[in-house]
């Protein structure tokens, strides 16, 4: 967990210590209101309340709190990528839904990670930052503790993140580059389904660029693409495509069905970049292509 402390300094006399925690630690307001109520915020070593004004040379510390999830544990395969204190960032096996729902209460990623926990001896609350399709592979972003998981939710309303794909689909794509600024909604609320709709129709603003990786002119040809999310709709790289003609191999829901390609959308999440939560320092983690994207590859070249 990272070290939140601050020394008192000159400048800071006659600040109380609640205004010194808003000023000099990048907290949410629930957060600071959680470290209050229980008693988590020390002045020199001993817990300390809010209308205290310390003194120079004084020392602020903040433990954050102690939380944990209640998912029945099972064992699924968690395949850490990157792990410190604060983050836990996944390599996720397609087939698995992240978070249990009502229509999928169990077998999930959140089911695997109980275990993990288990296995590794930690506790804490499971914050999926980022999510993907069930037949999505890559990159999972959990966040250990609340501050975590709101600098980069923060992160990612102001697209300071960077989250890159690699997608196989159907057709020779003729640009090399291009960016798809189409907005995307639910066409049918009872179905699963989005689609490429007017904004005043209910479409959200959505932005995909994307560059060429190989062609491959076998048969009715395929492209694989690297493409780099601007926003993060949901379906937003499978519906792009399709809508330009180039549906995901193996994208059932929209146009790209192929089983004896893939029996899932050939979409993998292979690079996040961001600022570490706790460090600010910039933190870039990356994940190979799956072996069944690759035995995709191999079968069309």
């Amino acid at each position: 967990m990272a070290d939140f402390r601050y020394t008192v300094t000159k400048e800071d006399n006659g600040i109380p210590v609640k205004t010194l925690l808003r000023q000099k630690f990048n907290f949410s307001s629930r957060l600071r209101t959680k470290l209050k109520y229980q008693d988590l915020v020390y002045l020199n070593g001993e817990k300390t309340a809010g209308w205290i004004v310390p003194e120079e040379g004084d020392e602020l510390s903040v433990r954050l709190p102690d939380e944990k999830s209640e998912f029945p544990m099972e064992n699924i395969p968690i395949t850490p990528v990157y792990e410190d204190d604060d983050l836990l960032i996944i390599n996720k096996q397609p087939g698995i839904i992240v978070h249990p729902t009502k229509g999928h209460p169990a077998h999930t990623i959140a089911n695997g990670l109980m275990k993990y926990m288990a296995d590794t001896n930690q506790t804490f609350k499971i914050r999926f930052v980022n999510r993907l399709d069930m037949d999505t592979s890559g990159l999972l972003i959990v966040a250990k503790n609340s501050n975590a998981q709101d600098n980069l939710s923060k992160q990612m309303r102001a697209r300071e993140t960077e989250k890159r794909y690699i997608a196989i689909v159907n057709g020779i794509v003729d640009e090399d580059s291009f960016t798809v600024d189409l907005p995307i909604g639910r066409p049918d609320p009872e179905k699963v389904e989005r689609g490429v709709i007017p904004v005043e129709e209910g479409g959200n603003p959505s932005v995909t660029h994307a560059k060429v990786l190989e062609r491959f002119p076998k048969g009715s040809g395929y492209t694989m693409l690297e493409l780099l999310l601007e926003t993060g709709r949901t379906h937003q790289i499978r519906v792009h495509m399709a809508h330009l003609g180039h549906p995901l191999v193996g994208d059932y829901l929209y146009g790209g069905y192929n089983p004896d390609l893939l029996d899932r959308q050939a979409l993998h999440a292979f690079k996040l970049s961001f600022d570490h939560p706790a460090t600010g320092k910039r933190l870039t983690v990356t994940c190979d292509l799956p072996e069944d994207i690759k035995q995709v590859i191999e079968k069309i070249r």
